[in-house]
């Protein structure tokens, strides 16, 4: 298909309010939005505040201002996850009753130690893929979570518009993943794919850093029987240390002083050329990510 023929799209942009926006943020956000404009669709702002012990008061306005500085605005009222738990809790139920999650009474200390006595570690920056102490039953443990079921030798494959092929054996690689936390927060795995099926998102656009969520993302879909969307994760930002520029690594919040400075920076991170004229530096890239991303599978 062309980037045209797809008069339905809708993509969105989906900041957490742990921070302000940075370098590697607007990647992401000028990235999706011009999708979105060169498929002629919806560009909507969805706030992932799910976990309310991670988000700072205010940093959602923070974050549409920096957005709204810079060109970039939402097609529809922005989504904030904390109004939705309903909509998860109902999602979360459907599994249950499907056979798809069960209860878990492990905490972190007993995953790990039950990882340690296999001979298993966990390697820096990898999952901590769950042994499936509780897959047959709690035996007398109270439950402190919820899991997706993965299947044995869950083997996904998904093309990504800008990575290509990928394969994922989900059971492996991360194993039964929580769906809702012992604190009775949902997981952002539940609660990503609920929010895109419900606001009906046919392709998502974001960091290459979350490409290895996709394959979890589409076994929730298939098991809640939603629509996968097309995926297209983007080059990272990388801190002075060659890591991924983020909050926690030491992300300065994004001068949007010069908005034209700071986007002018994340179109270079994009492929896209410098523009000299805030005005009209939107539409110009526009039409250089249809010759970037002209084809989509």
């Amino acid at each position: 298909m062309t980037l045209n023929s797809a008069s339905h799209y809708t993509g969105r942009f989906a900041p957490s309010p742990t921070g302000a926006l940075h370098a590697g943020s607007l990647v992401a956000a000028l990235a999706s939005w011009l999708d979105a404009r060169a498929h002629g669709g919806q560009w909507l702002v969805r706030i992932e505040d799910a976990d309310s012990t991670r988000c700072l008061p205010g940093m959602d306005q923070t974050i549409l201002r920096q957005l709204a500085a810079c060109g970039l605005h939402s097609d529809q009222p922005p989504r904030y996850q904390s109004g939705c738990s309903a909509l998860y809790q109902q999602a979360l139920d459907a599994l249950i009753a499907s056979g798809h999650a069960y209860p878990c009474g492990c905490s972190r200390r007993d995953i790990t130690l039950a990882l340690q006595h296999s001979g298993q570690t966990k390697v820096r920056h990898s999952e901590l893929i769950y042994p499936g102490t509780c897959r047959a039953g709690l035996r007398g443990k109270p439950a402190r979570a919820w899991r997706f079921r993965a299947p044995d030798q869950a083997l996904l494959h998904w093309q990504d518009r800008r990575l290509g092929a990928q394969v994922q054996d989900v059971s492996t690689a991360v194993g039964d993943f929580i769906l809702k936390r012992a604190d009775g927060c949902f997981a952002y795995q539940l609660a990503v794919v609920v929010d895109d099926a419900d606001q009906g998102i046919t392709d998502v656009v974001r960091g290459e850093d979350l490409a290895d969520n996709t394959a979890r993302q589409m076994l929730l879909q298939r098991a809640l029987g939603v629509a996968t969307p097309r995926y297209l994760h983007t080059p990272l930002v990388l801190g002075a240390n060659g890591e991924k520029l983020s909050k926690q690594n030491g992300a300065l919040a994004l001068d949007v002083g010069q908005p034209l400075t700071a986007l002018n920076q994340a179109a270079a991170v994009l492929g896209l050329t410098a523009q000299h004229v805030a005005a009209d530096a939107l539409s110009h890239w526009v039409a250089q990510w249809k010759c970037l991303y002209n084809r989509a599978p």
